[in-house]
């Protein structure tokens, strides 16, 4: 019989006097903040922050079992009418802005400035080893961002602290600072895909159908700043759930709205279940089946970040995810899930009083 076991938030803090096994891991570990481990982590809106000298401000690194050393993902905080010291890299990232507005300053070292504004749910990518800094527009409250980088990959890959952050190539074919780079404007690359520099809202975003990944599903995907690194917002309504999937590592779903939970598990084991509200994040593990329920009485959406470009591929060939795997593909049919699924997501709706819709 399938059991469904719940798991802790988070399981521990790393402490930078603990010994790491990677470059990354000792790079990370001499930040003077903690890193949160574990498999989800259940409210970023709330999680203690620490100052981080590097950064200027304040931060926790996120750094979850299922990344598989590809990406991690840190919160920082920008203090009341501050700014956060300009930063480089040669590792990409994509940030959304948790809380407060402000504004980002992005250019090159023989090039024209470019500075455009956020707010609450906004949603860009730092175009790769260009310069740029943060300003908390706000003179009363914190800013508090989210970022999702390959810094475990790139430290882990030339283990040289000074080539990554303080190397001086300009990665023009990406950006110049051209005027507009950061307007918000965009074209449809291919269904459902946008490309885009700047998502104004995130969370308010009208995303596209793909009934392929369940009745009443919406998606929208987002290509940002010529980067290896791709995002998308799913929305699903009340009382309909996401059929079950499985791929690579690195994906971090972020709760945008709504409350539910999600079961991952590897094939053939036991499922491990975390509930989520906004502001929780959890990564799936490489290879693991994982479901995300709407069981409130109100539509659910979360933001997905990792390294998944369509535009640059990493490896060739169709991704998978809306296949049956009598297909050779990654997902697993509703006729075709176990019977405790739906069990429990008929229980959980009846516990938020939202009317069941499924097929």
């Amino acid at each position: 019989m399938t059991e469904i076991v719940t798991r802790p938030s988070y399981e521990k803090v790393e402490r930078k006097v603990e010994v790491m096994d990677t470059p990354y891991d000792r790079w990370i570990s001499s930040q003077g903040i903690d890193v949160i481990r574990g498999f989800f982590v259940e409210d970023l809106y709330n999680i203690p922050l620490k100052p981080w000298d590097r950064m200027g401000g304040t931060g926790v690194y996120v750094m979850l079992d299922g990344t598989g050393y590809l990406d991690d993902a840190y919160v920082v905080g920008i203090p009341p009418g501050k700014n956060l010291k300009p930063q480089r890299h040669i590792y990409e990232a994509l940030y959304y802005v948790l809380d407060g507005r402000g504004a980002t300053t992005v250019w090159q070292t023989q090039g024209p400035k470019q500075s455009f504004e956020w707010q609450t749910g906004s949603l860009f990518a730092i175009p790769l080893n260009a310069q740029y800094q943060h300003f908390n527009g706000q003179g009363d409250k914190e800013a508090r961002l989210l970022a999702v980088t390959t810094a475990p990959l790139v430290f882990n890959l030339f283990h040289c602290e000074d080539f990554v952050i303080n190397n001086p190539y300009a990665f023009t074919d990406r950006f110049k600072g051209e005027d507009g780079y950061f307007a918000g404007s965009g074209r449809l690359y291919s269904d459902r895909v946008v490309e885009t520099n700047f998502v104004a809202d995130a969370i308010n975003i009208e995303p596209v159908a793909w009934t392929e990944r369940g009745k009443g599903n919406a998606t929208i995907f987002f290509e940002m700043s010529e980067s290896m690194m791709g995002s998308h917002v799913s929305r699903f309504p009340v009382g309909i759930y996401k059929k079950a999937h499985r791929h690579g590592p690195g994906a971090h779903v972020f709760i945008l709205t709504g409350k539910g939970y999600s079961l991952l598990w590897p094939e053939g084991k036991e499922m491990t279940r975390v509930d989520w509200k906004p502001g929780s994040i959890v990564v799936p593990p490489e290879g693991w089946f994982h479901q995300h329920f709407n069981s409130s009485a109100e539509p659910a959406r979360y933001l997905a970040l990792k390294i998944l470009s369509r535009k640059y591929k990493l490896q060739p060939g169709k991704i998978q995810s809306d296949v049956p795997l009598a297909y050779g593909g990654w997902q697993i049919e509703y006729e075709d899930e176990d019977p405790i699924i739906r069990r429990t997501f008929d229980e959980e709706c009846a516990k938020s009083g939202a009317e069941v819709r499924m097929p």
